[in-house]
């Protein structure tokens, strides 16, 4: 597939990185040459310096041929600009990342498809709501609903006091008498597609996926306790800082700390029921003062990972329950997890997952990139006749690197054995590692 991304920074940079991987052929324009050297460096990726929303930029980089056009600049009309613009010279899809919620409104959207732009993304909102789902189950470190909520998949650690610890993937399946299944073991920064005589130990975050009525169930396997959450302080007026206080600030106490003073103020009149503290959060003495022992949950969202993780690190050892940071540096995140920080957003990641379905040839409903592990989860729905349908899970030949972890068949959900059968039109939802994802698209198509 030959895919174009306009805009080298974070976000296109490491879609160009993971896209790069899938032997893709990959072009990626910016008008900065600091931004495009860093690129230069990968295999077979094609840099363009140039303004993409100039007719002359966009030729040149052939996107009359694009198979995918993505564009995901700082600025927000650029993204919309250029991916107008090369829809219309030929691009067959083309999407665009924006700022703007209201631009997400069904008629707003369709305002947008009619101008030639196929898909909006807004990954603050998406990273928000993955905050705010999480503060609705603190035992989990991930928490993904799929196939309008059948399915659920449960990311938790597990320590000596779960009843996991010491047992196999097999014991562990007939404890749940087949309403849940665990897909996949993180141990040692390494993730494993584990199969029924692995075991689990004391440290393994374990990745399940069950029936959504089952999923507390699930939950007080793992050992820990769910905390209702009562009072939240946020650290960072950023656009998710801004979405999750505006979201919670009518059912919970939140309180948001934001160094810029201008900012705190602009801040208190959008958020009316929300506390404002002007203060620095790396300052022990003023963050004690405004009551972060007395907090429920802690969420760091500055604009700068090492402060997130290192406030976020402060929030736990002062006995706050539930602390989420958001890492945008890839190289933290392992060593984020290990000091305690509970879970991590990555808009990378987030927008990784939004994204990479539109690269794949099969009918993939829902990508999940998991922070902080090798592995991802796709939901497939599956065509008639596909060689998925034409035998048992056991003999179908399915990469050993990856698993189906649910189906949903109308309103009824299966955990499929080695015995189950796939039929046409079923939702699957796959856990798989990179090396088998272009393997498995054939299966379902």
């Amino acid at each position: 597939m030959k895919i174009i991304i306009a805009g080298a920074g974070e976000v296109g940079s490491h879609l160009a990185r993971m896209l790069g991987s899938e032997e893709h052929s990959i072009t990626v324009i910016d008008s900065d040459p600091k931004l495009l050297d860093d690129i230069n460096g990968l295999a077979d990726i094609v840099t363009i310096e140039g303004d993409c929303t100039t007719f002359a930029t966009l030729k040149k980089a052939s996107v009359r041929k694009a198979d995918l056009f993505i564009a995901v600049n700082h600025e927000e009309n650029i993204n919309i600009i250029s991916a107008i613009l090369a829809k219309q010279l030929g691009a067959r899809k083309s999407i665009a990342r924006i700022d703007n919620n209201e631009y997400l409104e069904p008629n707003n959207k369709e305002m947008f498809m009619n101008m030639g732009i196929d898909y909006l993304f807004y990954p603050e909102k998406v990273a928000a709501r993955e905050v705010i789902n999480l503060l609705g189950h603190t035992s989990t470190t991930e928490y993904v609903d799929f196939s309008g909520g059948r399915l659920t998949l449960v990311v938790f650690p597990i320590g000596q006091s779960s009843e996991f610890t010491g047992k196999t993937v097999e014991e562990v399946h007939a404890m749940g008498g087949g309403v849940f299944r665990p897909v996949a073991i993180s141990r040692d920064n390494k993730t494993i597609i584990p199969h029924s005589h692995d075991m689990f130990y004391d440290g393994d975050t374990v990745y399940i996926i069950t029936d959504s009525k089952a999923a507390k169930t699930v939950m007080n396997y793992s050992g820990n306790t769910s905390v209702p959450i009562k009072n939240l302080m946020i650290l960072g007026g950023s656009r998710i800082g801004v979405r999750i206080a505006m979201e919670l600030q009518d059912e919970i106490n939140v309180k948001l700390i934001e160094y810029d003073a201008d900012k705190a103020y602009r801040l208190a009149e959008m958020l009316d029921k929300a506390l404002i503290i002007n203060e620095d959060g790396r300052d022990i003495d003023a963050m004690t003062d405004e009551g972060i022992t007395n907090m429920d949950a802690f969420v760091a969202v500055t604009e700068r990972s090492e402060t997130n993780i290192l406030t976020a690190m402060l929030a736990k050892r002062m006995g706050v329950k539930k602390v989420i940071a958001e890492v945008e540096n890839l190289t933290y995140i392992n060593l984020a997890e290990s000091i305690g920080i509970d879970t991590i957003v990555n808009k990378k990641q987030i927008t990784a997952s939004r994204i990479f379905r539109f690269t794949m040839d099969t009918d993939v409903q829902a990508i999940k990139c998991l922070t902080g592990s090798e592995a991802e989860v796709l939901e497939f729905v599956v065509k008639p006749d596909s060689p998925i349908t034409r035998s048992s899970l056991r003999d179908a030949g399915f990469p050993t690197d990856a698993t189906i972890g649910g189906i949903v068949r109308g309103d009824k959900v299966f955990i499929p054995d080695a015995d189950f059968r796939v039929n046409p039109y079923d939702r699957a939802v796959v856990f798989s590692l990179p090396g088998a994802i272009p393997k498995i698209g054939k299966y379902f198509n």
